[in-house]
């Protein structure tokens, strides 16, 4: 089994792939109009219109509800990343060291999710990751 995808469904698509383009720098793939990804090295964020929901079984999701996951995205420095997006995105938390070795900042996208950036910092998280 290979882990494919976390999608978000959109109220407004526009503006939340607009949002993970400027969080990760890349370009989103448009596969129909309701329908887009941003493929990053380590995982595919899908994002679909509230239209899609039809397409599975109406009512089985609702835009702009999640309260209870994190999206999170590796970077090299998360201070550098802060820097560049705490004027055009919505801060939740501003770089913080966490118990578990990472130097976390967190922000919200425009229908709600967190969105958390990290780079581990200690050599245990730095093992956990891969990185030294």
């Amino acid at each position: 089994m290979k882990f494919a995808s976390t999608r978000l469904i959109a109220r407004d698509i526009q503006a939340v792939v607009g949002f993970y383009e400027k969080l990760t720098n890349l370009k989103a793939e448009w596969l129909a109009p309701v329908f887009a990804e941003i493929v990053t090295s380590g995982a595919t964020l899908a994002i679909g219109s509230a239209e899609t929901v039809a397409l599975f079984k109406e009512g089985t999701v609702e835009p702009a509800a999640n309260r209870t996951a994190i999206i999170e995205f590796q970077v090299d420095d998360v201070e550098a990343q802060f820097s560049r997006l705490k004027d055009v995105l919505e801060v939740v938390l501003e770089p913080k060291m966490m118990p578990w070795g990472n130097l976390a900042a967190q922000f919200r996208d425009p229908e709600g999710t967190i969105v958390g950036l990290y780079t581990p910092i200690t050599e245990a998280a730095k093992k956990r990751f891969g990185s030294r």
